[in-house]
């Protein structure tokens, strides 16, 4: 049972506020008059002469509402519709504002909510924000005031849904660009799913343009830190002299030109991940500061009073260098490299996943077709050999880059990218200067594996010719029938010469 004092203040202001106030009164919405659209205001209080008045004043507006007296409906509604806003008295029987306030972030973590409070409740009202109120506002209530602050508290609630939603598409277009069923790129794949939950220090090992800062994404997205940060620095690309600076931050004087202070990298990683491309690149000097991030999770800026800051950041580390070569000669520090190369995780070329080129190369045109306006739907069957043929020194970077142009170069009405749209050097690209049939591999591939990608590579590049592939080997062609039958059953995946063959 509520009770409604015969001069309360916010009847008064009810009278004087709500306009068009003669005639029937609107009944507060009910569960069953659900609004059509979005950026819905609830409203609470155990007044039913408050709950009349609020209504009439946010349907003028133009804005949908729904209303309860009590804290038990309210959480139904909460439950039963997505509410934008929730309006709800601080102080009311059985089910506080601060109640509803705690049930709504769980129920409904997206839903901003303002208090309705008496002045003498103020104190309480600022407690609440501190739990995630949006904000509060006081009886007896300005029509203007709610009005302005319900319009501001939707608003940064509709930004908060949409920032989720475009970083959702984000990282559902970052999965389907990690693309691949060839052998060496599951192999890789599967490391990077084992490494992504642990904290472990994560060292990439692989040429440029492979996708090694998609595998970081990929090993932050599929972590615990996946809702904090993710900073990618490419050590190459900043200048030494200032590289130390954007890392670690500095203090205010601590160099001509620093006014301020600023965070570095490390710090606005905090929570999150930092990776870091191109390590071999750095200075021994930043190299001893990194080893102490890693060894003591702790940072100092530039500039500072000797005082370090503690940090919570997972590294990933990227390099198309050999680390080991440079300890070797002096230019990285070992003990660095050790803590660096805790999950080693090597990036295959793209002339060693060869099988993944047509499926990267429809990827990019539905990418590029998209963002061009063009009724693109791929590439022709000569197109896909010259871009099969082709050696890719700049990996999947250049396969997407020749994608993109050729989108671009293909005529209006057009609906597949012919051959004649690639770059030159892909169109006079031959078997033989595919990478001059050169291939590498991972430390630690069993040698079985190893002799299936030879033998399928070298099968690829003398189309399918297993006697050709057998001579160029030094082994037999019936040797190649069977290396094939124990993988694929014989399912005739290269073209068969029709030769027999020779003995083993």
């Amino acid at each position: 049972m509520w009770h409604q004092p015969a001069q309360s203040p916010f009847r008064r202001f009810a009278a004087a506020q709500v306009e068009g106030g003669s005639g029937t009164q609107d009944e507060p919405t009910a569960l069953r008059d659900v609004p059509a659209e979005g950026g819905i205001v609830l409203v609470v209080d155990d007044e039913a002469a408050i709950v009349e008045s609020l209504t009439k004043i946010f349907k003028r507006e133009g804005l949908n509402v729904l209303a309860a007296t009590d804290g038990n409906t309210a959480l139904d509604i909460l439950r039963k519709h997505r509410v934008g806003v929730l309006l709800t008295d601080l102080m009311m029987p059985s089910t506080s504002g601060m109640d509803l306030l705690r049930a709504a972030k769980t129920i409904a973590p997206e839903t901003e909510v303002v208090l309705m409070t008496a002045y003498g409740t103020v104190e309480t009202a600022v407690d609440a924000m501190k739990e995630g109120a949006y904000d509060f506002v006081t009886k007896p209530l300005k029509r203007a005031h709610v009005v302005r602050i319900v319009r501001n508290a939707l608003e940064k609630q509709s930004l908060l849904v949409e920032n989720r939603s475009l970083k959702a598409q984000l990282a559902e277009k970052r999965r389907r660009a990690i693309i691949g069923t060839s052998l060496a790129w599951r192999r890789t794949m599967d490391i990077v799913m084992q490494a992504a939950p642990s904290e472990a220090t994560v060292l990439l090992l692989g040429e440029s343009g492979t996708g090694k800062e998609l595998l970081a994404r990929a090993l932050h997205d599929n972590s615990a830190r996946a809702k904090g940060p993710f900073v990618a620095v490419n050590c190459a690309a900043i200048p030494e002299s200032i590289l130390e600076a954007e890392l670690f931050g500095y203090e205010k004087g601590a160099f001509t030109g620093a006014s301020t202070a600023r965070d570095g990298r490390f710090e606005a990683a905090h929570g999150g991940t930092l990776f870091l491309d191109e390590i071999g690149e750095i200075s021994r000097h930043v190299q001893v500061k990194l080893l102490r991030v890693l060894q003591e999770g702790e940072i100092e800026r530039l500039g500072g009073s000797g005082k370090p800051r503690r940090i919570d950041v997972r590294i990933v580390a990227a390099t198309n260098v050999n680390l080991a070569e440079e300890v070797k000669g002096g230019r990285f520090r070992e003990d660095l490299y050790y803590r660096l190369n805790v999950i080693p995780v090597s990036v295959p070329p793209l002339r060693d996943r060869r099988d993944d080129i047509p499926l990267l190369a429809q990827h990019f045109v539905q990418v590029y077709a998209e963002k061009n306006g063009k009724a693109i739907s791929g590439c022709s069957p000569a197109a896909l050999e010259r871009l099969s043929e082709y050696g890719w020194p700049g990996n999947v970077r250049e396969l997407e880059n020749a994608i993109e142009r050729a989108v671009v170069l293909t005529r209006a009405g057009q609906t597949v990218i012919d051959e004649d749209a690639l770059p030159r050097e892909i169109r006079d690209a031959t078997p033989g200067t595919a990478s001059a049939t050169s291939l590498t591999f991972p430390i630690g591939m069993p040698l079985s594996e190893i002799e299936m990608r030879v033998i399928h590579e070298t099968l690829r590049h003398t189309r399918g010719d297993k006697r050709l592939t057998a001579k160029l080997l030094g082994i037999a062609t019936r040797t190649i029938y069977r290396r094939l039958e124990s993988t694929d059953g014989g399912s005739g995946e290269h073209t068969d010469d029709g030769q027999e063959g020779d003995k083993d």
